[in-house]
């Protein structure tokens, strides 16, 4: 094989890879005001990763950045703050750091449960996780993955309910495999280098293994787990009672967002250059691309709605993964008011 086609450490493939999934995903340094500028009318910084899960984000920053001065708007406006990973986002957001993030849902249960004053306010998107094997491989169903060592994002990663999922179809529980925890930016390599067997994460870490030739999804979310959550919008409490209506502004072009989204391949191409930028995801342009067209569900983003039962479900496959300890109250956790007060925005990008 050409180097050029080989992502092995310090290659020019790996670096492709990796350099545009990872350079910008380190934690965004806070926002530095002018002395002058008073904090209540400086933006609300909502945390987030550059993942294709929080692609809402973006897009809902970009539009409200636009509609700012024009009649109806609230002067103070929402920026995306980017983290390398979970743990980053969680320590912020319980710390008060930020006041709003998109978040792992079982994190949210636990940090509720745990008295941390956090609400989940919204859904920000619906499937996009993957399970990827080597082309290369003979793995044809789940049973073939026995023995075998497979990533995961975290345990309390949605990513590994749906692996745990997958395996219980075959009769099979996690035991029957070997299971590590890696960040998403490094699965695509260590699939190359053999490191691991496989590995289950969101995108856009499946589609750059699969653009680059040498991956092959087998199995996602779209097909096997149709109404699958992962990453949602969560606000501390505290906002909710100080700034009840810019709440409900985030949630209003969050929601206007997903439904954009799905709109048009139009509204995703312009999404696409605005995440690939260097203020959002900073990514290769045509991986995001990928995920967007291969197929285009891959990843969807218009039906936000949360759904009690849904949410039991995640709640009851965690206390079975064991991330959760017991059930936790529904309402301790997720506040439907602002979904239900959705008033429309326009996403003019």
């Amino acid at each position: 094989m050409d180097n050029r086609d080989d992502p092995t450490p310090d290659s020019p493939l790996r670096r492709r890879l990796l350099g545009g999934l990872l350079t910008a995903a380190a934690p965004a340094l806070p926002l530095i005001l002018p002395s002058s500028a008073s904090a209540a009318d400086s933006p609300i910084q909502v945390g987030g990763l550059p993942v294709t899960c929080n692609l809402t984000l973006p897009v809902a920053c970009m539009a409200k950045a636009a509609a700012i001065g024009k009649p109806g708007a609230l002067p103070r406006g929402f920026e995306y703050s980017k983290y390398n990973g979970w743990p980053e986002v969680k320590e912020s957001l319980m710390t008060g750091r930020i006041q709003a993030a998109y978040m792992l849902a079982p994190l949210v249960m636990d940090l509720a449960d745990k008295r941390i004053p956090v609400k989940i306010v919204s859904l920000g998107h619906r499937s996009g996780a993957v399970i990827m094997v080597r082309t290369d491989s003979t793995y044809k169903k789940f049973a073939d993955l026995r023995g075998k060592r497979i990533a995961i994002p975290s345990r309390f990663a949605v990513d590994f309910l749906f692996l745990r999922k997958m395996l219980a179809r075959e009769k099979m529980t996690p035991k029957d495999i070997e299971i590590i925890e890696m960040a998403p930016p490094d699965m695509p390599a260590a699939l190359y280098a053999k490191a691991v067997d496989g590995y289950c994460t969101g995108e856009p870490f499946g589609a750059a293994a699969q653009r680059a030739g040498y991956a092959r999804p087998l199995a996602m979310t779209r097909d096997e787990w149709r109404n699958y959550i992962c990453c949602v919008l969560t606000v501390r409490e505290e906002l909710i009672k100080e700034n009840r209506p810019l709440v409900q502004e985030l949630v209003n072009y969050v929601q206007a967002a997903g439904s954009w989204l799905d709109s048009a391949a139009a509204s995703r191409e312009k999404a696409i250059t605005i995440a690939a930028g260097r203020k959002y995801f900073n990514q290769d342009p045509n991986v995001l691309r990928f995920v967007m067209q291969n197929p285009s569900d891959r990843v969807t983003y218009g039906d936000l709605r949360m759904i009690r039962s849904e949410f039991d479900e995640l709640m009851q496959l965690s206390i079975e993964a064991g991330t959760i300890k017991r059930p936790i109250a529904y309402e301790s956790y997720v506040d439907e008011s602002f979904v239900k007060a959705i008033k429309p925005v326009a996403i003019s990008l």
